[in-house]
């Protein structure tokens, strides 16, 4: 076994490795660069190397840098996470010229299966069902136009080195092929270093499910059965979860035997996943195989009982598997929910700044489980992948892990980047996620413009109101004890109020001083709990004997309540203010139909206008880089740019003028 391991990563990948190599006795290394100087990982782990500047090409992408860290804290192997250079077959090699052990497969699997057009012709030699498709080099937009009419739309237009969503584009015609040619290769480039691009068929509906592998050194290969991760934005997994409700026993074993093939064709050895989708009929498709640990894995260590980073550093030090298939069982149901550092409100852009507050729910052993990088404090980078954390929940069920997880959400406080938290819990809480019919189109269906907090109706509203009324009147007696003028015998026995929550005004009764029972209209009778106290973020509360978590904020006059992914703004009137309301002005809109603005904080790649140019509506103007993904800004109307504020290479400010037109 080995005695120091070096983490080639950072956040929470690194302190979930450094946990384990802790649990074995195991002497850790971290990496940081100039952003995560003082990062959770670097405090966990027994010794540190600084890197070099944020940029990852200067960090966490610096091979040399990386290698020199090991040899000169000696560090006999290395744990590379996922991202970065977890799939990079040159940084193995040099590795294992280094002496160093690389804790993950050998370099001739890595670049086979790395290169998604290589995978592909391999899987059909082991007989691995595959998507139809044209497996060469598109070097062309022109081309690329060609070979997707042939194919037929609509077609995936991907990077041969891709991952985790990068350089993908889906074109649903001709006229859209040429764009997201370019993007998938720019995307390619700046995240892979390799530009490559080949097309293949987009299954329309389909689900996204993959099975994960171990294979050792002596020829045994195992899978630990499925997860589903059909819950995407972008490409990028938002909610996964082990098992799939998909799967009957004959799939999962047919999709488990061709990911031991195809892994069995490459002498692949360590952790691995084989990637499949799976149409509407049923039928599944190789997608590609991950040759490294996934960001979701927890989901599969929860319903096996196994540690995947423990099982790696195992095979890397050349011991044996301890079990066969026969011995893998699958116990529970365990879902995971990546907390995210962007804004669904503005189509899920991504957002920077640091956690002014961050009060994640209690870790319950066997339940929930929290794997986070990051503290109250921590600052969110343009420089990296947005994720700040995943949740994990564990129930003999799935309903039992939704509910848990639907609990844990609402006990998941984050103030100082935008976030997305309130959007899991909406999906975790949709009738079509609950009765498990998942796509990889499901965002795109349910949410196509973006998330939007939905009006509360029925009980949550009740609810909301409740914690409402309560808040207030905890409030109002603070008012009155501090003015001394709380003499029950001057006030009236109940008072009533209005509560006008997203506008809606709904009027209450409730005992003075006995804020535990609120009459809600004429005929609802509600009879709330709690501890909380004035300045608290969360409140607890029993109602007809449940335990219900809400989130508070204070927007003075307002009161801003998150329950149950639902975020309403809320105001408590006497009678004579709420009628009163109905004569206030309404604040006028400000108009920016005039300005080009950038919609998140970025990097300006290209501006494709100068002054005086006229511009149709749906031409490009500009493009933006954030989180190592291209984004094109188009224009809405017809115009004349009147000047142009921003150049290539300008970092961008959220909402900054990028041009105004006359």
């Amino acid at each position: 076994m080995f005695k120091k391991i070096l983490i080639a990563n950072r956040a929470e990948i690194a302190c979930r490795i450094i946990r384990t190599c802790r649990e074995l006795g195991i002497s850790t290394v971290a990496v940081f660069s100039d952003s995560d100087v003082d990062s959770p990982a670097v405090k966990l782990a027994d010794e540190s190397v600084y890197l070099g500047a944020s940029a990852a090409s200067d960090s966490y992408l610096s091979q040399n840098k990386i290698i020199q860290a090991a040899l000169s804290t000696g560090a006999d192997a290395v744990h590379p996470g996922y991202g970065f250079l977890s799939e990079n077959a040159s940084f193995a090699s040099s590795l294992r010229k280094s002496g160093v052990t690389f804790i993950g497969p050998d370099p001739e699997a890595i670049a086979a299966m790395g290169d998604k057009i290589e995978s592909k012709k391999i899987a059909q030699k082991a007989k691995v069902n595959t998507v139809p498709g044209y497996l060469g080099i598109v070097d062309t937009a022109e081309n690329a136009i060609k070979i997707s009419r042939d194919i037929g739309f609509p077609v995936m237009i991907k990077a041969s080195a891709g991952g985790g969503g990068k350089g993908m584009r889906i074109a649903h015609s001709e006229s859209e092929v040429s764009d997201c040619f370019r993007l998938a290769m720019n995307e390619a480039k700046t995240s892979f270093d390799d530009d490559r691009i080949f097309i293949e068929k987009y299954i329309e509906e389909p689900r996204h499910i993959e099975i994960q592998i171990l294979a050792d050194n002596f020829g045994n290969i195992v899978h630990l059965g499925e997860r589903e991760c059909s819950i995407q934005r972008r490409h990028q997994k938002v909610i996964e979860e082990a098992p799939s409700v998909a799967l009957d026993p004959e799939t999962r074993d047919a999709m488990g035997k061709q990911a031991c093939d195809l892994a069995r064709a490459v002498k692949y050895r360590s952790a691995g996943t084989v990637e499949f989708i799976v149409d509407q009929y049923g039928k599944f498709y190789f997608l590609e195989m991950n040759t490294r640990l996934q960001v979701e894995h927890p989901v599969t260590e929860m319903v096996t009982g196994l540690d995947l980073v423990e099982l790696m550093i195992s095979i890397a030090s050349g011991e044996k598997l301890s079990f066969s298939q026969d011995d893998v069982t699958i116990t529970g149901w365990a879902i995971e929910s990546r907390i995210y550092a962007e804004d669904p409100k503005r189509n899920f852009l991504p957002s920077i700044g640091r956690l002014t507050h961050y009060k994640p729910p209690d870790e319950e052993q066997g339940s929930v489980r929290l794997d986070s990088g990051v503290i109250e404090g921590s600052e969110i980078s343009i420089f990296y992948d947005p994720m700040i954390s995943k949740l994990i929940t564990y129930g003999e069920g799935r309903r039992e892990a939704i509910d848990l997880m639907k609990s844990a959400l609402d006990n998941y406080y984050i103030k100082g980047t935008a976030n997305n938290v309130s959007f899991l819990s909406a999906i975790i809480s949709h009738p079509r996620f609950l009765g498990g019919q998942l796509s990889t189109n499901f965002i795109s269906d349910e949410f196509p413009d973006g998330f939007v907090s939905i009006k509360p109706i029925g009980e949550v509203k009740n609810r909301i109101i409740a914690a409402a009324v309560l808040i207030h009147m905890r409030i109002k007696n603070r008012e009155r004890n501090t003015l001394n003028r709380f003499d029950t015998h001057l006030l009236p026995e109940s008072e009533e109020y209005v509560v006008s929550i997203n506008n809606e005004p709904t009027e209450v009764k409730v005992s003075l001083g006995q804020d535990s029972k609120i009459l809600i209209g004429t005929d609802i009778e509600i009879e709330i709990t709690s501890n909380w106290e004035i300045g608290d973020v969360l409140l607890v509360a029993n109602i007809s004997g449940q335990h219900y978590t809400f989130q508070i904020d204070r927007k003075n006059p307002d009161y801003i309540i998150t329950h149950s992914g639902i975020e309403s703004e809320i105001r408590v009137f006497s009678k004579r203010a709420a009628a009163l309301l109905s004569v206030m002005p309404e604040k006028v809109t400000l108009d920016e139909s005039k300005s080009l603005i950038s919609p998140m904080p970025g990097l300006l790649v290209s501006i494709s206008v100068e002054s005086g140019a006229k511009v149709r509506s749906g031409e490009e103007l500009a493009v933006v880089e954030a989180m190592k993904m291209e984004n094109i800004l188009y224009s809405n109307s017809d115009g004349t740019v009147k000047r142009v504020l921003a150049a290539p290479g300008d970092s961008l400010a959220v909402d900054q003028v990028i041009l105004e037109f006359e």
